[in-house]
Parts: C-alpha cells; sequence; structure tokens
C-alpha cells in the first residue's frame, strides 16, 4: 500500500478518506493571500483588494484587479500569477464569444467556463491545481451578478463575499452590514471597513484598490485615490464600533 505523504504528490489520487490533498493545498494557498472581497448592489458591483505596496513601487497600479471585458471585472486572492493565467483564458473566451455569437459573454457563462478549467486541473498528472481563487463580477441582461471560483472548481453565486487572510471573519461581517438596497458609494464604504478590519495598515487608503461597474454604464471603472479617501472616511464614521 502507498504510504499516507504519497497521497499529496498529484491530484489525480484520492486518499483512503476520500481526500485529494493537492486540491486542498491549493485552497490553503488562497487563504494565506490577501484579502479581496466583490459586492452586488442594486446599481451594479463594485471588487475591492488590499494591496501592500513596496515604497518604491508605482502607485496607481494594481496586480490583484483585472478587466476581462468592459462588463465583466475579476478579483483574485491567491497566487496571483495563477490569476494572470486564468484572466488570459477568460479575455479570449470572451472575445471568441463576442465573434461567435455577436452578443457579448453571459458573467455566469465566464464564470463556469474558469470553473472547469481549474476542475481540469485536478484530473491530469503532471499538472496541479491553480493555487488561486477569483470574484468574478459584472453587469449582464440577468442582473448585476458575482460569482467565485476556486481550485477545486466550484463556483458560486453571492451578493457579497471576502476571499483570502481573513475572510471569514469579514464574511461574517459583510453578512451582519450587507443590504441589497445599498448604493454603489454605500458598498464601497462597506469594502473599505471590511478591508480594515483585518488589514495591518488602518491608516490611509495606500493599501486598497477598488473598482465599480454601474448598472447604466456596464463599463469597468477603476476608483481613484481622491474617492477611496472619501470611502475611508466614511467607513471609519459609520464602522467605527465594528473596527
Amino acid at each position: 500500500m502507498m504510504p499516507a505523504r504519497g497521497y499529496d504528490m498529484t491530484p489525480t489520487m484520492y486518499s483512503p478518506d476520500g481526500r485529494i490533498y493537492q486540491v486542498e493545498y491549493a485552497i490553503e494557498t488562497v487563504k494565506r493571500g490577501t484579502l479581496a472581497i466583490g459586492i452586488k448592489t442594486k446599481d451594479g458591483v463594485i471588487m475591492a483588494v488590499e494591496e501592500i505596496p513596496r515604497k518604491l513601487q508605482m502607485a496607481g497600479i494594481t496586480q490583484k484587479i483585472f478587466q476581462v471585458d468592459d462588463h465583466i471585472g475579476v478579483a483574485a486572492a491567491g497566487y496571483i500569477p495563477d490569476a494572470r493565467v486564468q484572466v488570459d483564458d477568460a479575455r479570449m473566451f470572451s472575445q471568441s464569444h463576442k465573434l461567435i455569437y455577436d452578443e457579448k459573454v453571459d458573467v455566469e457563462t465566464v464564470a463556469k467556463h474558469l470553473a472547469d478549467r481549474c476542475h481540469q486541473y485536478t484530473q491530469y498528472s503532471g499538472v496541479r491545481p491553480f493555487g488561486v481563487a477569483l470574484i468574478i463580477a459584472g453587469v449582464d441582461p440577468r442582473g448585476n451578478l458575482i460569482y467565485v471560483t476556486d481550485p477545486s472548481g466550484t463556483f458560486v453565486s453571492y451578493s457579497a463575499v471576502a476571499i483570502g487572510a481573513g475572510s471569514e471573519e469579514v464574511n461574517a461581517f459583510l453578512e451582519k452590514d450587507y443590504d441589497e438596497n445599498m448604493s454603489l458609494d454605500d458598498a464601497c464604504v462597506l469594502a473599505v471597513a471590511a478591508i480594515d478590519l483585518k488589514s495591518e495598515q488602518k491608516d490611509g487608503i495606500k493599501h486598497i484598490k477598488m473598482a465599480r461597474i454601474a448598472r447604466d454604464k456596464k463599463i469597468l471603472e477603476k476608483i481613484g485615490e481622491g474617492e477611496l479617501e472619501k470611502y475611508s472616511k466614511l467607513a471609519k464614521t459609520r464602522f467605527a464600533k465594528s473596527s
């Protein structure tokens, strides 16, 4: 019989108790990544991430929020090079869909495509599962939508969700304070408060990057430092007790 430690050498083998250790290791990588948040509102969706910049790093450039199509964005937690590969795949898939069907791809279709690709990487030897989870957020004819994919190939729809380090506590915070009728601005304030709940850097907004997709525009827009400063001040006022 194969020694116990041997079951974690490939994602194609179950352990005697029905576990796939390589997938579990990949999910653990996500839990060690910095926080990423997605929030759906009646007016659109927002994505926010925590990024700790180096002193000489160029400001205004995010490594964890990506644009897939005009109306779809992705926020990542975990091993970010894996996120870039998946985002490139999603962009190709989105553009191919547009060329074939002459219409923009649905958010759920992109989420399912990426989840299927993640699952493929749990079925073949010689590969490893992606060590990243993605928040796929966008606006399409079905409405304002947020999905989360993980290394196992699961994809789930949420109204508000956090992934990465400290996500359990942040999700509890979102469950308590989320309101489906909130505006985009209110969602941005909530996201800042949620990141500051677990962040070691609670002053200023240098550690926060954010983007939104408004229902009326259906275009991903990055939120600048001026607006983030405003949301940060409001978050400290509204959620002083929580922090």
